[in-house]
């Protein structure tokens, strides 16, 4: 337990609490770790949870598929970030997403069913972790919607100026790394690997991108040499 305690003081969801409060909360909250392996699923759609996910190290993909296997990509996580919040504050509700890992990664779980519905004499560091899951959940709502904001566009192209033009903005700059390799940002889009690669393509030509891999850099159209097209 002090091994979990020492990672989760760090993380957001924590943020504000003491060691002790910190230690206290996990163990009320049942807190477990669990490691998997690269392509494991760490969660599967249709099955209920009474547990949220809180990710300590390594990568994951939350996914969503339809009855025929298209896939859907609604986020990539990375240290410190919750998964299935909501169903593990509904767990009568059955999961509408699976989570998969993409590298090595460990996982701590925790069943916050009892910090919602406690009774009694306030616990130390309650109220806390309370408004930290409540600001966490918010903020994963902000980016639900912008993934919206960029489906709703017409084309490929709309989607992906959306996309990157909030990008920009987040990370505070024209230039910029995304986290996601070029299926998994077609996937995200939902749109054809291929003609989002093409529609890439002719951004570049028309002035108003460069890029290689995963790293962007948008340009007004009347900037000079570009970077090169990436794969």
């Amino acid at each position: 337990m002090q091994e979990i305690s020492n990672i989760a003081a760090t993380l957001p969801l924590f943020e504000g609490l003491s060691f002790r409060e910190t230690e206290a909360l996990l163990r009320r909250l049942r807190g477990r770790v669990q490691a998997y392996d690269r392509g494991a699923f760490l969660l599967e759609s249709g099955r209920t949870v009474r547990a949220l996910g809180l990710l300590l190290e390594g990568r994951a993909l939350v996914l969503q598929e339809d009855y025929w296997g298209n896939r859907n990509l609604l986020a990539k996580l990375v240290p410190g970030q919750l998964f299935a919040e909501t169903f593990a504050c509904l767990p009568q509700t059955p999961l509408s997403v699976s989570v998969q890992a993409e590298e090595a990664c460990r996982v701590v779980w925790l069943e916050v069913v009892w910090a919602l519905e406690a009774e009694g004499p306030a616990e130390p560091g309650r109220e806390r972790f309370l408004c930290n899951l409540l600001r966490l959940m918010a903020e994963k709502n902000l980016h639900l919607n912008e993934k919206l904001t960029h489906m709703g566009q017409r084309s490929t192209r709309e989607k992906l100026l959306s996309y990157l033009s909030a990008q920009a903005r987040r990370q505070g700059g024209a230039e910029f790394d995304i986290p996601f390799n070029r299926q998994q940002l077609a996937d995200y889009l939902s749109v054809e690997r291929s003609a989002m690669c093409a529609a890439l393509g002719r951004l570049q030509k028309e002035g108003l991108l460069s890029y290689r891999r995963n790293h962007f850099r948008l340009r007004s159209g009347r900037e000079g040499p570009q970077m090169g097209e990436g794969t």
